[in-house]
């Protein structure tokens, strides 16, 4: 494993990090409590020091998990967390499926919020504390974003960022988190196959000279650029994949094709996918969907994998210029996309 440091910070995160939606909350398979500390564990030995949870994942279930995990090695390990959505107003055996619970980033909220997450996780500090599904609104929030800086004052959190999602999207609300807030950490939906808007996002902070690093979720497109696909692979009835129309399968089967030349004795596909990624030195750490140990070790030693030559990432970026070849319908995007949303 290999390691690097947010700009401008003592926060040292593991370059490939593990992210707990696939342990909490049924969505990537149902898992016990046991089987998740047993992966996380397995992670750890591998490397990993960075963990990804939420307070709406499984109801505060993927903070409780990493608490049974790393309570006796709790300073050996980088805790993220994301606050935002409303998890104790209703009854959360009510909530079904990946519907979005209503939001609050009030003041008093967000304190509620933490002092819950800090008692499930068992500690006293969180090191990284994510607005969860941010929109403009709380991009533009000035209060908001100095209550940040009071929790860190305070010694409550170590640093502050914004996770943007749940889909793919929100041009404007990464941008203007860069340009306008500084801010220190910004997790992206980026892969070799969906670069829009991370591109942007990327290029901000170029241009804004701003520290942000970048935490990268969904880096293989939802399981494509692990390779493994096929036109008769079906998905399980809870699994998020199975909603998507059958052009994705059978399109991303054809984009994959195009890209085996990245494999090689020594680098599996999924591996250099998450190498295209670490390329990109603003890249802080790598979030693939991890769910059993095999795909874990996979995963857990990209870092030592070969990276891509500068002739291999020209050949990708050639073949993404041109869709792969392929015609498809535009994206449909739900945040802010254009700068008369923002001043409307």
């Amino acid at each position: 494993m290999k390691y690097r440091t947010y700009p401008n910070s003592d926060v040292t995160v593991s370059e490939v990090g593990f992210g707990l939606w696939t342990t909490s909350t049924g969505w990537w398979g149902e898992k016990t409590d046991d089987d998740a500390v047993a992966l996380l564990h397995d992670a750890y030995d591998l490397g990993i020091t960075f963990y990804d949870a939420a307070d709406t994942y499984g109801n505060g279930r993927s903070e409780e998990q990493l608490a049974k995990a790393f309570r006796d090695r709790r300073d050996r390990v980088v805790y993220a967390t994301k606050f935002g959505y409303d998890i104790y107003s209703k009854d959360p055996n009510a909530r079904r499926g990946q519907f979005e619970l209503p939001q609050d980033f009030s003041p008093a909220f967000v304190r509620r919020a933490l002092e819950e997450s800090l008692r499930r996780l068992e500690t006293d500090h969180v090191d990284i504390y994510q607005m969860h599904n941010a929109r403009m609104a709380q991009i533009e929030d000035d209060a908001l974003w100095s209550l940040l800086e009071d929790l860190k004052r305070e010694g409550k959190i170590r640093m502050y960022g914004v996770a943007l999602g749940p889909a793919i999207g929100w041009l404007f609300e990464g941008v203007d988190a860069i340009e306008k807030r500084n801010c220190p950490s910004l997790q992206i939906i980026w892969n070799m196959l969906e670069r829009f808007p991370g591109n942007e996002q990327i290029k901000a902070a170029y241009g804004a000279q701003a520290d942000t690093g970048y935490m990268i979720r969904v880096p293989h497109s939802s399981g494509m650029l692990e390779g493994h696909y096929t036109a008769e692979t079906v998905f399980a009835e809870n699994d998020h994949r199975r909603h998507r129309p059958r052009s994705w399968l059978l399109n991303g089967i054809q984009k994959i094709e195009q890209l085996r030349f990245l494999e090689r004795p020594d680098r599996t596909l999924g591996q250099a996918a998450i190498q295209w990624l670490l390329a990109e030195p603003r890249v802080m750490t790598v979030l693939p969907n991890i769910y059993d140990a095999v795909q874990l070790r996979e995963f857990a030693s990209a870092p030592q994998a070969p990276a891509l030559t500068d002739d291999e990432l020209a050949r990708v970026d050639d073949l993404y210029a041109n869709n792969f070849g392929i015609k498809e319908e535009p994206s449909s995007f739900k945040g802010t996309m254009t700068r008369d949303a923002v001043s409307a």
